[in-house]
């Protein structure tokens, strides 16, 4: 069973409201109730009441419906700030350069709406299956971090070596080997001819 219950016209900005609103989707009434409780935000007491009018919403419905519901079943599945009207004050702020700035007045909406239904479980990230319409590099891709100029250098990638490379690279280093002899002798050569 569902109960909404809406706020019109509360004092204060969708903006401000939001940030409460957001603190108490998908919790349960008691916790986000506590939530609200101790919240120090303004909207807050706003939202509360609203809350509590879903809440008496949602036994008035259950009881014209004959059915028994425990209030502290219920959860909040959607919960959601409007925009409301702003009023134009007759009023003006100072503002630089000599101008004045009309003050205005925000409103929004509120819109709770609860549900006693079975919560959706909440999927973890490392268990999300990947689509396979979506390419291999695509998934890589999505666990990794962004680089930018404030991230750390990555480190180079190095190509699988063959059989064939180690030894060509032991022959380079045999070489390498003989001519720094060679040089060594050569030096204790001029050295020796100059004393």
């Amino acid at each position: 069973m569902e109960a909404i219950a809406s706020a019109k016209y509360l004092r204060g900005s969708a903006q401000k409201a939001r940030l409460v609103v957001d603190m108490i989707r998908g919790k349960d009434v008691n916790q986000a109730l506590a939530i609200l409780r101790y919240s120090s935000k303004r909207a807050s007491l706003l939202i509360e009441k609203c809350m509590r009018s879903a809440i008496a919403n949602a036994n008035e419905a259950a009881e014209k419906a004959n059915v028994a519901i425990d209030p502290d079943d219920l959860w909040v599945k959607t919960a959601f700030v409007d925009r409301g009207p702003t009023k134009n004050r007759r009023r003006v702020r100072p503002a630089p350069q000599g101008r004045a700035y009309r003050e205005q007045r925000h409103f929004c909406h509120v819109t709770i709406l609860l549900s006693n239904d079975a919560k959706p479980e909440p999927v973890a990230k490392g268990k999300r299956e990947v689509a396979s319409a979506k390419p291999a590099k695509l998934a890589e891709s999505k666990g990794r971090k962004r680089g930018g100029a404030a991230a750390a250098p990555r480190a180079k990638r190095v190509a699988p070596r063959s059989e064939a490379s180690d030894k060509s690279d032991a022959a380079a280093k045999a070489a390498g080997e003989k001519k720094a002899a060679k040089r060594a002798s050569k030096k204790a050569a001029k050295s020796e001819e100059k004393d």
